[in-house]
């Protein structure tokens, strides 16, 4: 049935389009998948704008997603000032927007193909558990299945496998921190798919999405690099291409804290795109010469797309200060 489901995987938001220039694109296809949480912010705009920044210079399409599974931290209107704000800094998307709230169907039907398949089991255990295992789930209930009248969460197997040999350890190369190992069994622990509350846990979500989209590349915050070794092995039990992984630095307050919706990160300001996006190259270690922050955004763009060097983009986080 696993077989089956990746295979009658719909394709979504695939609808051939053009580039600025003119020229149609070519088989890189990347995407930007925030979470209506609140504002855009300048640690957002950071992975934002080196996403559509890599996608577009290397002649790809650029994908948006809105990671809208978690109602109880969702924003009002958050949605659409997200999008909105992206328009205003002249980050413009291929295709349709993709909301995860409306994709339940799909997450559903991967969930039980691995729960038909042994590859996930029901879980009874509480984040107080968790926390008493030393914050790695240590697959309490693989063996010892809880009361079907418990509410229990879905979790996926990272090891142990039934008829499958399969490697621990993860190593990859990401684009931008370079190579990386992650241990699924000691460093992750089998992951939550579905949460006891009935949502659709972002693990499987963001997985099936990225299959369904063709992402071949997922530019980011390094916040997620952690994640990363445990999703490439799920696309892999999928059956589907591995998309390329980099991790763009953090934005960092100056207390320590990374900028975040959480942390009330102050919003990005559309009346400033230019110097927004000044900021966020010279965040990123691009070099834009000074005038460009009194530019116009598509005039800030042109010269960020015929100038973008990944290779310039180093460490995990920066400082930043707000104006």
């Amino acid at each position: 049935m696993l077989a089956s489901f990746i295979m009658s995987v719909t394709p979504i938001a695939l609808t051939p389009a053009r580039l600025p220039d003119g020229s149609t694109p070519s088989g890189y296809i990347g995407r930007f998948a925030p979470s209506p949480t609140g504002p855009l912010h300048f640690g957002s705009l950071v992975s934002a704008l080196a996403s559509y920044l890599d996608a577009k210079a290397n002649g790809g399409l650029w994908r948006v997603r809105m990671e809208d599974l978690d109602p109880p931290r969702e924003q009002a209107g958050a949605a659409s000032a997200i999008l909105q704000s992206l328009e205003d800094h002249g980050l413009q998307w291929d295709g349709d927007v993709i909301y995860q709230s409306q994709r339940s169907h799909a997450y559903q039907a991967c969930l039980d193909a691995l729960l038909d398949a042994g590859l996930a089991y029901h879980c009874s255990c509480s984040r107080q558990d968790l926390t008493a295992m030393g914050g790695i789930y240590d697959g309490r209930c693989r063996n010892h299945q809880p009361n079907p009248e418990q509410i229990c969460s879905v979790r996926l197997k990272l090891y142990d496998l039934p008829d499958r040999v399969t490697a621990e350890q993860i190593q990859f190369d990401d684009l931008i921190q370079g190579r990386q190992t992650q241990h699924l069994r000691n460093q992750a622990g089998d992951q939550i798919l579905q949460r006891r509350d009935g949502f659709y846990a972002y693990q499987l979500a963001v997985v099936v999405d990225d299959i369904a989209q063709g992402i071949t590349h997922i530019i980011r915050g390094s916040d997620l690099l952690e994640v990363t070794g445990r999703q490439l092995f799920f696309f892999a039990l999928l059956g589907a291409p591995l998309p390329q992984f980099g991790h763009v630095p953090l934005a960092m307050q100056a207390n320590g804290q990374k900028l975040s919706k959480q942390n009330h990160a102050k919003a990005i300001e559309s009346q400033h795109a230019s110097r927004n996006l000044w900021r966020g190259l010279a965040f990123l270690g691009q070099n834009p010469p000074s005038d460009l922050a009194d530019a116009s955004t598509s005039e800030c763009l042109d010269w960020a797309l015929h100038h973008w060097q990944r290779s310039a983009i180093h460490g995990l986080s920066h400082l930043h200060q707000e104006e």
